[in-house]
């Protein structure tokens, strides 16, 4: 109960969803009652009371050409076409999609027998082939339901084939296969559970279009016989007296535009509802710039450097909950320096790296509250113009995977010429000559002909070399390397170490590194920043924190690193998992998984107590600062 409740709520957030929902429900009440309201009989004639006009005395809509009630054939034509329109939707999503699972779960010869049986289907327009098939079974309402029917099937065939031929490649379908489940039974729980919520989308925004094909061929006198009438026959029978007597033909119109308008609305609702993806936001349109809380006070820089941040806060708003992902960030980054950011996943680090240059998606993403400096420029509320000045040509990013960055569709080198014509006018010559310069400097291997290779034709290091060279693209002063070794193997992740240390001292690059790996940042950063539940908790050179940690989490980040030639010492896990940051604890965040913790711990906000260049936020160090710094 509590899913239908989710979807209902998720239902009743689209205003246009839940007003054709409305109309549907008040439709719908009224079809299914129709049998006992006090109507006039819909197939009686009295052509003496023929196109008598709405709004007259015991014809509330009117009569028609032989004098038949109009709101009486209206009713029980609603509930006639809403009939066949669903009857005709539910076989073609049941036949359809029994045809794409098979294809798509069996593939081979019998996804190409099947498919291309569908694909003679979809080479008939869809009216001809509906016309064709009433033609030889003959007229009749029934007949109608079966031609627009199959006419549909090619369409659910098509849309269920293509996903199951994806679910039937996943490792849970493997898994049930090597436990020796049948085919029949892997289809019916394990593809079919999978696929229902599309065969279910695909029927909310096909029924308005079947109830309107029904009405077509009714309209042609195929559908509907006399004297029996749904809204397309009624439009057929009323075509004559268009002019002369248009009520006849405006009443079954208006219905038909009500009911389909009304499937429609109803219909995006339900598959925004029931797609997981709309559901959380992850197709929804983001901002060019991450939104700004109006009440947001600007803060002055806390410390000199090419980057600053100072008590950054960056939160997400989802529905009536409010996730603190950066709770008070305050870092910065020289000239020349390569500054670590390191903790779990979900501290924060990758949404403080992202609200630097506003590219937290909004929605759900909002900076509520402090500073980030370039040089002197404030970076929170700048003009989009500024931020996109400023992106990729000042500060540049290197994401975590190259392989969803990088366009599929287009050569590397031409993606690398497009990120720098993007900030400066430069010929095709010149950008290509710059391309080959960016991938000699990240030391790609006879780049000449790398040059016009695709991201599929290179391996995961090179790629991440080539994300690299982009960011390097049009000089940059600072970089922010969002994991970008994480998915490499030690080799590589060795090299890339390697060159990006180069590169930051033969140009005197500022890099901001995050990780949640203490070997990365031992070998690369000058400085490191340890992240907790949104807030830094330890800061200082990366020597000294390796040397001497000083916060209980920080130790305990690296008794999780295992040490080669170190004799057995044991592999300390932490216990518990990261707070959740809609719902965080008063005082330390650690509390609940330290072992050092005491009452006071748990008591009010605890400040980062900074004592020359080390920073740490508890009030029972593993290390004093005085010792730490000695």
């Amino acid at each position: 109960m509590s899913g239908v409740r989710q979807f209902l709520a998720l239902l009743a957030r689209n205003r246009l969803a839940l007003a054709g929902l409305v109309v549907m429900g008040i439709v719908v009440a009224l079809a299914v009652l129709t049998p006992v309201l006090p109507l006039a009989d819909p197939d009686v004639t009295n052509t003496s009371n023929r196109f008598v006009p709405p709004f007259s005395e015991g014809a509330l809509l009117g009569t028609d050409h032989l004098g038949r009630d109009l709101l009486s054939r209206l009713m029980w034509g609603t509930r006639l076409s809403l009939a066949v329109g669903f009857a005709a939707a539910l076989v073609a999503a049941t036949l359809g999609a029994a045809i794409g699972i098979i294809a798509g779960y069996y593939g081979g010869r019998t996804d190409n027998v099947i498919m291309r049986g569908v694909d003679m289907l979809m080479a008939f327009p869809y009216i001809l082939l509906a016309l064709a098939i009433v033609a030889a079974l003959g007229p009749g309402l029934i007949n109608a339901l079966i031609a627009v029917a199959a006419v549909n099937i090619p369409f659910f065939a098509r849309n269920i084939r293509g996903i199951t031929v994806g679910l039937a490649q996943k490792e849970f379908v493997d898994a049930a296969r090597l436990s020796g489940m049948s085919d029949a039974r892997i289809i019916l729980t394990e593809i079919l559970p999978n696929v229902v919520p599309v065969i279910v989308i695909a029927m909310s925004t096909t029924i308005g279009w079947m109830i309107l094909e029904t009405a077509g061929l009714s309209f042609l006198g195929l559908g509907s016989q006399p004297p029996q009438a749904d809204l397309g026959s009624m439009l057929g029978e009323a075509r004559s007296a268009l002019i002369t007597n248009p009520h006849t033909s405006v009443v079954p119109g208006m219905m038909i535009l009500v009911i389909v308008m009304a499937i429609n609305l109803l219909g995006d609702g339900v598959r925004d509802a029931l797609d997981p993806r709309l559901k959380s936001g992850a197709l929804n349109r983001p901002l060019p710039a991450t939104l700004v809380a109006q009440d947001r006070t600007p803060v002055p820089a806390h410390a000199d450097g090419i980057l600053t941040l100072t008590d950054l806060q960056t939160q997400f708003h989802v529905k009536d909950r409010i996730y603190r992902a950066v709770g008070g960030v305050s870092l910065n980054v020289r000239p020349g320096e390569a500054l670590g950011i390191i903790g779990e996943s979900g501290s924060g680090k990758s949404v403080t790296a992202l609200s630097v240059m506003g590219l937290v998606a909004s929605p759900p993403g909002i900076v509520t509250g402090g500073s980030v400096h370039y040089r002197d420029q404030d970076l929170i509320g700048a003009p989009y113009d500024a931020l996109r000045r400023l992106r990729g040509a000042e500060v540049a990013y290197i994401f975590q995977d190259p392989q969803a960055t990088l366009h599929p569709l287009y050569r590397v080198g031409d993606q690398l010429i497009e990120a720098i014509s993007a900030h400066r006018h430069i010929s095709r010559a010149e950008g290509r000559a710059k391309a080959l310069d960016l991938l000699e400097a990240v030391r790609i291997p006879n780049a000449a002909a790398r040059i016009n290779d695709y991201p599929h034709e290179m391996s995961g290091g090179m790629r991440q070399r080539v994300g690299i060279a982009m960011a390097l693209a049009n000089d940059p002063e600072v970089i922010i390397a969002d994991e970008p070794t994480t998915a490499l193997d030690v080799t590589v992740q060795a090299q890339i170490l390697s060159l990006l240390d180069d590169l930051r001292r033969d140009r005197g690059l500022a890099i901001i590194f995050i990780t949640h790996d203490f070997g990365v940042v031992g070998q690369l950063c000058d400085r490191v920043a340890v992240m907790y539940g949104g807030r830094i908790v330890e800061e200082g050179p990366t020597r000294a924190i390796l040397d001497s940690p000083m916060h209980p989490y920080t130790e305990r980040l690296m008794a999780c690193v295992p040490e080669l030639g170190g004799g057995r010492r044991r592999l300390e896990a932490i216990p518990g998992l990261p707070p959740a940051v809609n719902d965080l604890p008063p005082g330390c965040a650690f509390a609940d998984r330290c072992d050092r913790v005491q009452a006071a711990c748990r008591q009010g906000a605890i400040p980062l107590d900074r004592k020359g260049d080390r920073a740490v936020r508890c009030l029972f160090p593993v290390t004093e600062p005085q010792e730490a710094a000695q």
